[in-house]
């Protein structure tokens, strides 16, 4: 399912105790939604034990940092990612990117009380972003997030549209990127609608807009998304650039 170089690091993330969840594309290999991605994308605790942890993994991995910033607690609870690449013949190039803190998710703590667990070979097993946690974590400025969401909501309920549970529903109706399968969702279950239209704007539309009126609402919350995305990043930018500039003595 997943490349070897991943599940390198993977279980070795897994042998050293980390306090960390997949996510990124090779989560959405996971959840049915197949995403290439050349990096392994970890959503980390940031505590000293947990760093601690993560650095044995990381020497273990022969994993060194390959941008700014350095492996800090503060840069990662202030929302900066931290970026490695392997040398470990097992995982040679792969690159490892973590983050404790991401714009419109919650803390670490609720993100692993929601965590999914899958097993890959008898007793290999891998913690993942929690499905609605991904979704939130891909509302992002970047172009080829937004088919991403758009592809994990429908494969979420391809597989379980024949009996769906209130949390599926209220995953659906909260994050449906598409005016077809929102339409028809309102149509199966209005009470649920009417439930959900305070949370979600785009839900008083509903039942009876057409789908170029829900086109272009959901055009419209993809682009707020990625404005406030742009606004998120900007500030951390600057803290970069301050770095850089203090490491080259300017």
């Amino acid at each position: 399912m997943i490349r070897n170089p991943i599940r390198k690091v993977l279980s070795t993330m897994r042998q050293h105790d980390v306090r960390c969840l997949l996510m990124g594309g090779q989560a959405c290999v996971f959840y049915g939604a197949a995403e290439f991605s050349r990096d392994t994308d970890l959503a980390l605790l940031a505590d000293p034990d947990n760093l601690a942890r993560l650095r044995r993994a990381l020497n273990a991995l022969d994993a060194e940092v390959i941008a700014l910033p350095p492996l800090d607690i503060e840069y990662l609870r202030r929302g900066h990612a931290v970026h490695f690449r392997c040398s470990h013949p097992d995982a040679d190039g792969m690159r490892i990117d973590v983050m404790s803190v991401m714009r419109g998710v919650e803390a670490f703590p609720d993100l692993w009380s929601r965590r999914s667990t899958v097993e890959v070979d008898a007793g290999e097993c891998y913690d993942l972003l929690g499905l609605s946690d991904l979704v939130r974590a891909k509302k992002t400025q970047r172009d080829k997030d937004w088919p991403m969401i758009r592809r994990l909501v429908e494969a979420d309920y391809e597989l379980r549209r024949q009996t769906p549970g209130r949390g599926d529903l209220r995953f659906w109706f909260l994050e449906s990127r598409t005016p077809e399968l929102l339409a028809s969702l309102a149509a199966e279950f209005p009470a649920v609608l009417v439930e959900l239209q305070p949370q979600r704007e785009l839900l008083r539309l509903l039942p009876g807009a057409a789908p170029d009126v829900l086109e272009r609402g959901l055009v419209a919350e993809a682009l707020r998304e990625r404005d406030a995305d742009r606004a998120y990043w900007a500030s951390l930018r600057r803290e970069l650039e301050q770095l850089r500039h203090g490491r080259n003595g300017i």
